[in-house]
Parts: structure tokens; sequence; C-alpha cells
């Protein structure tokens, strides 16, 4: 009688950001929500432990009389990172940056953005050099948002930032990985955890990035947009967990012909 085995378990397979460990790879964005309800709802679904907030556009407790984001996602419960979506100078995000600080009682991890124009939202790289270096030295942890350009990548992480996070297609855009060998030259030349941020889609682009070697994927639009939201937000966990297990497990190479699957020699003729 052959001997029973139990399908193996999912490896511990933890992401550290700024010394601190998490157990999702998935990181989600709190705007463009219903409400407060759903935001919820979707980031549990995702299995969320970060959640991005925009300071200049949402209320963490600088409205005293508005319903607050942290009433249904409080920090103890989840990583508040506080992102400058919306600025678009290296002065504004520091200020931004500083604001989060005050509002979260001394919270050092932040999301650095520094855009450069309002139609494409791509980021402006020497403000973005020129916040980054300003902020690492005020003591905060910064996870930065950038282009694909592993030599900018490479300097971010030479700099100090804990994470850096190119984006795989301009913000908001769901047209997945389009630049995917630029993201796997960024990866292969890693010291820091790199996130893909911006561009995702649906749960396959998501695939893709984990497939990459990437550390995470830090999302809003593909699943508040959704029709959906909070099934897609389960779709999202179920895809980075998927990539993430696959790029461990190693592909296949490509081949331009057939391999058959089973072998040919030594059949019976």
């Amino acid at each position: 009688m052959l001997e029973q085995t139990k399908p193996s378990r999912m490896p511990d397979d933890p992401l550290e950001i700024a010394g601190k460990t998490y157990h999702s790879r998935l990181l989600t964005g709190t705007g463009k929500y219903r409400d407060l309800q759903e935001t919820r709802e979707a980031t549990l679904a995702a299995g969320a432990e970060i959640v991005t907030v925009a300071i200049r556009r949402t209320n963490i407790g600088q409205n005293p009389d508005e319903p607050s984001l942290l009433e249904v996602l409080p920090p103890d419960e989840f990583t508040i990172l506080p992102n400058t979506a919306g600025c678009f100078t290296a002065a504004d995000a520091i200020r931004t940056c500083q604001l989060a600080r005050e509002l979260l009682g001394g919270h050092q991890l932040v999301k650095l953005e520094v855009l450069g124009d309002q139609k494409t939202l791509f980021p402006d790289i020497t403000a973005t050099l020129e916040a980054a270096e300003v902020l690492i030295k005020d003591g905060f942890d910064v996870m930065v948002y950038t282009n694909d350009d592993p030599i900018i990548a490479r300097r971010l992480a030479d700099m100090g930032c804990v994470a850096v996070m190119p984006l795989a297609a301009p913000i908001g855009s769901g047209l997945g990985i389009q630049n995917r060998y630029n993201i796997l030259t960024i990866v292969e030349e890693a010291t820091v955890p790199i996130l893909v941020d911006a561009g995702v889609g649906t749960a396959s682009d998501a695939a893709v990035a984990m497939e990459l070697g990437c550390d995470g994927v830090l999302m809003n639009t593909a699943i508040a947009g959704a029709k959906d939201p909070v099934a897609m937000a389960h779709a999202m966990r179920l895809a980075v967990q998927a990539g993430r297990l696959a790029y461990q497990a190693g592909r296949i190479p490509r081949k331009r012909f057939a391999s058959a699957s089973s072998p040919i020699d030594g059949l019976i003729q």
C-alpha cells in the first residue's frame, strides 16, 4: 500500500521593509472606493497589511469633523503608509510627509512620489531624488515611486530608500506590465525590496510582476475601479501568492518548438 503524504504547505516567506516583517506581499491603496466600509472590506479581502493613504486627499485626523479613514483601518491592525500623491514639487512632498508624521504620532514610513505632470503622472526624477535625500536625512523610512530606469533605481537604493517602487505602466492605466525587461534588470540588481507600483489592471498582471521576482505589488485603481472591488481584491491576493510561488519554483525555459511531455526514446517499435 502506497504511503499517503499530505500536500506541501506554502513556505513561510515574509517580506521585510524597514526592519518590520509582513506576511502579505500585496499592498493596497485606499482611494476611489464607494465608501469607507467598502474600503475596509476590500482591504481585508486583499489580505493587505500595508495600506497607502494620500495625505492630501484623505482624512486621517486633519479634519476632525469628518469621518476618518483610521476608523475603518486602525493603525493597530494595519501599517499606514502615508503617500505624497498629488505633489508636483519636492518641497510639497517633504511638507506632506512631515504633516503625516505629525498626524500619526511620529510615524516614519512614507511613500514618496513627486509627479512630473498632470497628463502622464510620470515621476519627476530630479525632484524625487531631491526629496528623498532630505527625507532620509530627516529620519524617514522612504519607499519611493520611480520610473523603470535601473540606474535611477540603483541610485535611490544607494541613497538609503528602504524600498524602490518602479511603475509598470502609467498610474491608473490598467495596461499591465509593459516594461518587464527593465523591471527584471531592477530586480536582478536590487539591494532593497522592489515593488511594482502603478499599471496593474487585473490578476494576471500581478502574477507577472511576482514571477519577474518583485518582492511585492502595490495597487489601488485595479481593485477600487473593478465592478466588484471585494472580489477583485481576493483575486489579486491569490495572484500575488501564485506568482511568488511560481517564481520560487522556477519556470521552464521558453523554446521555439515543441518538446514532448513524455520521452520518445525507447518506444516499442
